[in-house]
C-alpha cells in the first residue's frame, strides 16, 4: 500500500471541508431570536388567557388561578408531546419553547414516552429525568449556594 502524497492528503482535506460546509445547517441568529420571541410570547399569551379566564370567569383568587394556569400549561405540553407536536414547536421556536414551564414538562414527558416500552422501572423510572434531571440538580445546587452566600452575608451584616 503506497503512502499518500501531501497533495493527495490536502485534496482529501479540502473535499472533506467542502462536504462539511454542505451538510452543516446554517442558522441566522436574528431569525432564531425572532422565532423564540414569537413562540415564547404565544405561550405567555396562552398562560395569561388561562389566568384571566380563571380569575374573571371562575372567580378564583390570583394564587389559585396561577396554580391552575401552571397545571393546564403542563397538561397541554404533555399532551402535545404525546401527540408528537411539541417537538416541532420546539424545533421551530427554539429556546422560546424550551425555557417556559411547558418546555420543562416536555423534557420530563418525552423520555417517559420514549422509554415506556422498556417497562415501568427500567424504562420510565430510570429515564424520566434524563433531560430534566440536570436542570433540577443544578437549580437546587445553585439555590443552595446562593442561600449559603445570603446567610453568610446576613451573619456578617452585609445584607
Amino acid at each position: 500500500m503506497a503512502e499518500e502524497t501531501m497533495e493527495q492528503k490536502e485534496k482529501k482535506n479540502q473535499e472533506y471541508n467542502e462536504y462539511v460546509k454542505q451538510v452543516t445547517p446554517t442558522h441566522s441568529l436574528p431569525t432564531n431570536m425572532i422565532k423564540a420571541f414569537i413562540t415564547g410570547g404565544i405561550i405567555c399569551i396562552l398562560g395569561q388567557l388561562i389566568l384571566n379566564l380563571a380569575v374573571d370567569t371562575f372567580g378564583l383568587d390570583q394564587d389559585t388561578a396561577g396554580s391552575w394556569c401552571s397545571m393546564i400549561l403542563v397538561l397541554l405540553s404533555v399532551l402535545l408531546t404525546g401527540f408528537n407536536i411539541y417537538p416541532s414547536i420546539a424545533n421551530w421556536g427554539g429556546a422560546g419553547a424550551l425555557v417556559p414551564i411547558t418546555g420543562f414538562a416536555n423534557s420530563v414527558a418525552a423520555p417517559a414516552i420514549e422509554f415506556q416500552k422498556e417497562g415501568q422501572v427500567f424504562g420510565i423510572g430510570c429515564k424520566i429525568f434524563t433531560i430534566a434531571g440536570p436542570v433540577i440538580l443544578y437549580g437546587i445546587f445553585t439555590s443552595w449556594a446562593l442561600g449559603l452566600i445570603y446567610w453568610g452575608g446576613k451573619m456578617m451584616g452585609i445584607f
